[in-house]
Order: C-alpha cells, then sequence, then structure tokens
C-alpha cells in the first residue's frame, strides 16, 4: 500500500421529491458515464451535512434539507497490476428536495429523477443499497407526529 495515498472524506446525497430519487451521471473520473449520488469531498471546518448540502447544489443546482446518514461506502480503486490508486470514503445522507431544478454542471453529465425501484442499470458499486436505507430514513420522516 502507497504511504502517499490516504483515504479522502467525502459526502453524497439522496435527494427525494415526489418519491423519486436525483441521480446524476457523471462526466469526469472517478466513475465516469455511472449514474450515482451527488457528492464529493468534505471541506475542512465543514460537517458532513453541510457537505452534503453543498455538493448537491454545487453538483446539479439543487438545494435540499438534510435528514440523516443513510449509510457509508469505501470507494477503493485500484491499478492493472492491484496497486492502490485512491481510497474514498464516502459517508451518503437522505435528503428533501427543497427547490431548484436539476442541471447538469462541471461534474454532471445527466440528471434525472428515479424510482428508487427502477434504478438505471449503469450505477456506482452499492447505490441501490443506499438508496434503499435512504428511502427508509425519507419516508420515517413524512410520518405525522403524534398528537
Amino acid at each position: 500500500m502507497s504511504d502517499t495515498i490516504r483515504p479522502v472524506l467525502a459526502a453524497s446525497t439522496a435527494v427525494f421529491r415526489d418519491g423519486h430519487v436525483l441521480l446524476a451521471r457523471r462526466g469526469q473520473a472517478p466513475a465516469r458515464g455511472l449514474w450515482t449520488l451527488p457528492g464529493g469531498r468534505v471541506e475542512p471546518g465543514e460537517t458532513l451535512a453541510q457537505a452534503a448540502a453543498r455538493e448537491v447544489m454545487e453538483e446539479v443546482g439543487v438545494a435540499c434539507h438534510i435528514l440523516g446518514v443513510a449509510g457509508a461506502l469505501d470507494i477503493i480503486q485500484r491499478d492493472a497490476a492491484g496497486e492502490l490508486r485512491a481510497h474514498f470514503v464516502v459517508v451518503s445522507h437522505a435528503a428533501r428536495w427543497v427547490e431548484g431544478e436539476a442541471a447538469i454542471g462541471p461534474e454532471a453529465a445527466e440528471v434525472g429523477w428515479f424510482l428508487p425501484a427502477a434504478l438505471p442499470t449503469e450505477t456506482t458499486e452499492g447505490l441501490a443499497g443506499i438508496i434503499e436505507a435512504a428511502f427508509l430514513l425519507a419516508q420515517a420522516d413524512d410520518v405525522p407526529e403524534a398528537q
């Protein structure tokens, strides 16, 4: 394992609107061409939730309300010889859409709203499980409080 490569902390967000989840098809490496959640690196001094909401706005132009953490994934990339190239620890969140229409940006080549049970086939590894957990969080947030 390389001494210069360290895990990078990142945040992503499953934004829900009318029962659909917002996905972005990556236009750049890593995972170019795959559908995934908007997300990126956590900046120094920023909480995970702040990073998650900021990345959604920067990548696809949507404001969202973070509901909670849906899960975490390790994304470990190796070259053809098996040498470590990158390691990202992505903490994924569930969120509700607040405002804005999803649009492509510097990182997102395409955007779309999908039913959680009908995701595209070309997705990042582990995406379906994260969306399932995020959907459960979003549904729990819909339950009215007892009087």
